[in-house]
């Protein structure tokens, strides 16, 4: 079988980090050949550029969740110079995040702007998050030009509406373990329609784990449910779902070379 590509996880994250070589030897088990770990800030992102220098198969994004407060809010110019490795394909995550923040939210909006403009110079896609901001990340995608660079919708969880938007702006849509989970029939609806060649899977690990495994703390190997999910939904076999997949994270992630 093709291999399975987890295209959104914290590997960095505890408690995945402290389990690593096990991590790793389980998604090896279930066919999982490449991951890309993806930053939330800057002070971690030298452990997520060193995991993806140490293993072939895993690849580095450079940014700072919305949510993020503590950490150094880094310039345009910052994130295109840290861009600027072999290792990193991508920028972000990136984007709005209402759900978890209260008040003004131009500082979101200012640092979502300067990531896509930093994507836009060093020629890498935006990896981006979105929760009860739909609306507002689609006008500030438009308005600052994201579609001359694209990207992808991580974890997507919102409407076809806001799928196709994304679709016309040259994005690709990412689904995750949620599309497992009993209550989301219209997210699977969504998960039918996305066409193939805009397709990708994750895990967002440690978070979110798939049925079976609800409620337990994910990893990349998990994965696998996911491809098996949309497999089904959208009648094709694993084999395809982990091939179409996997062609399209190296189609996106130009930066990203597959192991040799």
């Amino acid at each position: 079988m093709a291999p399975l590509t987890d295209s959104h996880c914290h590997i960095n994250f505890e408690p995945l980090h402290q389990q690593l070589p096990q991590v790793l030897q389980n998604a090896r088990d279930l066919g999982v050949g490449y991951m890309l770990c993806v930053a939330v800030n800057l002070e971690d992102y030298p452990q997520v550029r060193a995991l993806a220098h140490a293993h072939d198969h895993i690849y580095a994004s450079v940014g700072v969740h919305p949510n993020e407060r503590d950490g150094r809010d880094p310039s345009a110019e910052e994130l295109i110079a840290l861009a600027d490795d072999e290792r990193v394909v991508a920028i972000g995550e990136t984007g709005l995040d209402y759900y978890r923040s209260q008040g003004d939210m131009g500082w979101q909006q200012q640092r979502f702007r300067r990531h896509i403009a930093a994507a836009k110079t060093c020629g890498k896609p935006l990896i981006i998050h979105t929760r009860e901001a739909a609306a507002d990340t689609l006008r500030l995608m438009r308005d600052a030009g994201a579609a001359d660079i694209g990207g992808v919708m991580h974890c997507f969880t919102e409407s076809w509406e806001t799928a196709r938007a994304a679709l016309d702006m040259n994005f690709y849509i990412s689904f995750s373990g949620i599309v497992t989970f009993r209550n989301a029939e219209a997210l699977r609806e969504v998960a039918r329609r996305v066409p193939a060649d805009r397709l990708l899977i994750e895990t967002d690990s440690p978070y979110l784990a798939p049925v079976p495994h609800r409620g337990r703390t994910n990893e990349p190997a998990y994965v696998r449910h996911v491809a098996e999910q949309l497999a089904e939904l959208r009648r094709v076999s694993l084999e395809q779902m982990a091939e179409v997949t996997t062609d399209n994270f190296f189609t996106l992630f130009r930066a990203a070379r597959r192991a040799a």
